[in-house]
């Protein structure tokens, strides 16, 4: 018992303070100057915005996800009212499949899983393809160059934001970025308020925004409006309908994670054309 505590006191007495200091600091400094020039930069780490960022870094895709809250999942977390089970249906299936979360049939093309599995599983199976999360770190603004075409995004801590410091943000580019912030279609809106004479192709010419729930309707909806809004942006998930003016679906997310991957081809399109 003896020989065990002096082992213990041992190893703890080797622990410094400064040494995991040093090691968190020049970690995360090597992994954020990686990051720095994207090829495809997503904003948001809903459903929509991490299944985009698996299929990216799939395909070989440098990407990196910016969330300004301390979690991923967006509202999947919850599922439906604080039940943590949420529903897919059957078109959307293979996605989950892929990374191995567990479905329980419940009828005809509904599928039942549970919200933190799906939440962890899709964030592990995108960091492990080479994706890179950035969670606390929200984007303010967006890089234009001719033409105000979109050439990247303006980043802050999240926490900087909540308590309305003035503190300049730094640049990320990105030959992309896809808007993944959910209801708010933050990126779109700021593209909107900050570019004399912007067109999107809505039937304002701007974000609509949301109507009131109509699961049938929004998940039909939501891939015909994942697509390039402006030069080289992107709408996906909740966003998408946001700034087309389609229903909310609640917490059926078979929509989400379609929206997603196709999200992810837009974007090879685009990075194609380029």
């Amino acid at each position: 018992m003896d020989n065990t505590r002096a082992i213990q006191s041992d190893t703890m007495a080797k622990i410094e303070d400064t040494k995991v200091t040093a090691a968190i600091v020049e970690r995360f400094l090597q992994d954020f100057l990686d990051i720095i020039n994207l090829d495809v930069a997503v904003v948001g780490a809903g459903p929509s915005g991490i299944t985009a960022a698996r299929y990216l870094a799939k395909a070989g895709v440098k990407v990196a996800v910016f969330e300004r809250n301390l979690h991923v999942g967006g509202g999947m977390w919850g599922g439906g009212i604080l039940f943590p089970r949420i529903v897919i249906q059957d078109a959307a299936k293979g996605i989950l499949d892929e990374v191995g979360v567990r479905l329980e049939p419940k009828g005809e093309d509904y599928y039942v899983a549970d919200s933190v599995e799906t939440v962890s599983k899709c964030t592990s199976a995108a960091i492990d393809a080479g994706a890179k999360v950035v969670v606390g770190l929200g984007v303010e603004d967006v890089m234009i160059r001719e033409n105000d075409r979109i050439a990247g995004v303006v980043v802050n801590w999240g926490a900087v934001e909540m308590a309305r410091l003035h503190v300049d943000p730094v640049s990320i580019q990105a030959k992309v970025v896809i808007d993944a912030t959910g209801h708010a279609s933050e990126v779109a809106g700021i593209v909107q308020r900050k570019i004399p004479g912007v067109k999107f192709p809505t039937q304002t010419g701007g974000v609509v925004g949301e109507k009131p729930m109509w699961a049938a309707v929004g998940e039909t909806e939501i891939l015909n409006n994942t697509r390039e809004i402006y030069p080289n942006l992107i709408v996906t998930g909740m966003a998408a309908n946001a700034v087309f003016g389609s229903p909310r679906m609640g917490p059926i997310f078979g929509g989400m994670l379609l929206s997603g991957r196709k999200a992810a081809n837009e974007a090879l399109r685009i990075l194609k054309r380029a």
